[in-house]
């Protein structure tokens, strides 16, 4: 059985970590509020930016275009984005793994954003190509345009043949879903049941389609990057303060089942105290 300074010493430690995860707690939750106000107010812009790119592809007819056709490359892509820092359950590894589950390691160029990512999947055997890793920190839309503009250069060049985005949606405080979306080649999506029989207008560019979608395109992904970061932090943040919520309540639980047999022992050393006192003074007498 441990001693009473053995257990008085085990108890202070745990609630000096106590404390540490309250302030992590508190922290991350005013940290929350701002990105998920950042997150929420931005969603319906990046949500119209790409029902309106799948909306013209979808009325523009069987297009010859690079950036709707894979590249010549066997080569993929992916933006992983992940947070700098830990402590925040499974939302980096969950990051980890659906890349691995879904991507072969051989075949893929991680262009991380986050050290924790970029760091979880080069232990898998995947390629770091370019990390923006502090770009997380504090995300800008410049940010997602100069990691959009690297990626079509690749594609471009015949690097990569496809490219994805994995990031944490944003569903709720305690809800977060790892996501793998494609990016490229811009894939039209066919009309539900619905539009059968309907006739489409088809989509007129102008000057051409080359110039129109070599302007949109970029912009798409850039909008489409930049609001996956947003939503990443707003992740990040929920479920830190989700890790630290449970490692405070899991702290107390322990301090009290530590108080709890630290005055067992306390009350166990004072009756063998009177025991022995007593027991000398019948001895005496």
């Amino acid at each position: 059985m441990a001693s009473m300074r053995d257990i008085k010493r085990r108890r202070d430690s745990i609630q000096s970590t106590e404390q540490i995860t309250k302030a992590m707690k508190l922290v991350s939750t005013v940290k929350l509020q701002k990105s998920k106000g950042k997150a929420e107010s931005s969603k319906p812009y990046f949500n119209l930016m790409y029902e309106t790119i799948s909306s013209i592809l979808k009325k523009s007819g069987n297009l010859d275009h690079k950036y709707l056709k894979p590249g010549a490359s066997e080569k993929k892509a992916v933006v992983a984005i992940t947070s700098n820092r830990g402590l925040a359950g499974g939302y980096n590894n969950n990051i980890v793994k659906l890349i691995n589950g879904e991507l072969p390691a051989e075949d893929t160029l991680v262009y991380a954003i986050g050290r924790k990512g970029r760091d979880g999947l080069a232990r898998k055997g995947f390629q770091i190509k370019a990390d923006y890793s502090e770009v997380i920190n504090e995300p800008l839309y410049r940010d997602a345009a100069d990691v959009t503009l690297e990626l079509l250069d690749g594609f471009t060049r015949g690097e990569i043949g496809e490219i994805y985005l994995a990031y944490t949606a944003f569903k709720n405080t305690v809800t977060q879903i790892p996501r793998l979306i494609k990016l490229l080649p811009v894939e039209m999506e066919a009309g539900g049941d619905e539009d059968k029989g309907k006739a489409h207008a088809l989509m007129t560019y102008e000057p051409d389609e080359e110039e129109v979608l070599d302007s949109i395109v970029p912009k798409y992904m850039s909008s489409l990057i930049y609001g996956a970061l947003l939503e990443a932090v707003a992740s990040e943040n929920g479920a830190r303060m989700t890790a630290m919520d449970n490692a405070t309540s899991n702290a107390e639980e322990m301090i009290e089942a530590l108080s709890l047999q630290y005055n067992r022992a306390r009350q166990g050393a004072i009756t063998q105290e009177l025991t022995e006192i007593v027991a000398g003074a019948n001895a005496i007498s």
